[in-house]
Order: structure tokens, then sequence, then C-alpha cells
């Protein structure tokens, strides 16, 4: 049992990059299908299976180096961060990064966020 099982899913997303692994399997959720769909868009994984109760993901890899290079969670359970439209433009500036957000209308990228003039808690920000 973890205490934030979206955390302990993008930190296991980094270490199984990192340690090149391609595939791994975890417990699953709603939230946790929702981000996983979205690093799927990105391109951070390459496939994403849900089969009962357990979430199977892919990385994608270039040159057999996994995509996501590091990631940083910003909310935390103790913790929450929520951006807004004009904080996240502020954010821009690293080119490679975008930020994971949770929104009224879903789970989203910084990018789409911009585009719809919208904020919500900040989750991760992934580079």
């Amino acid at each position: 049992m973890t205490n934030y099982p979206l955390g302990d899913f993008l930190i296991q997303i980094k270490n199984a990059g990192m340690a090149g692994k391609k595939e791994i399997t975890l417990k699953t959720s709603k939230l946790i299908n929702a981000v996983a769909e979205v690093l799927k868009k990105e391109n951070i994984l390459d496939k994403v299976n849900v089969k009962d109760d357990m979430l199977t993901v892919t990385l994608a890899q270039h040159n057999k180096e996994a995509m996501l290079l590091d990631l940083k969670l910003i909310s935390k359970p103790g913790l929450r961060k929520y951006m807004g439209v004009d904080e996240l433009k502020t954010r821009r500036r690293r080119g490679a990064s975008f930020i994971i957000l949770s929104t009224p209308q879903g789970i989203k990228t910084s990018e789409e966020c911009l585009k719809e003039k919208t904020g919500g808690e900040a989750l991760a920000e992934i580079w």
C-alpha cells in the first residue's frame, strides 16, 4: 500500500528508464490510467495496456535509451500546488519540459492548458 500511488507510478517509470527496463506492471486507478494516456500521447510511453486491475506500460525508447530524462513531482499528498494560466506561461521557458495538470476537463499537459486557457493542480514536471 502506497501513500501516493501517482507519484509511485511516475517514479517507477523514471527508475525503469534509468535501469534500462522496457516494461513495468502495477496496480491501476482512473488517475494513473489518465496520466499514462497523456504520457503515451507525449511519446514517453509506447504502449499502455489495462487488464483486470493491472496496468502494463512499455517505455518509448530512442537509440536504446528511455525518452523520459527526468521528472519532478510538484503536488504531494500533504501539499497540493495549483497553477493558473499566468503561472504556466512563466514556467514555459524550458523547451523540452511539460507539466501534467489535473483540470476540471481531465488530465492535460501544460501546452493543452495554455491553448484552452485553463489551470489546475500541477501533478508533475517532465523533461
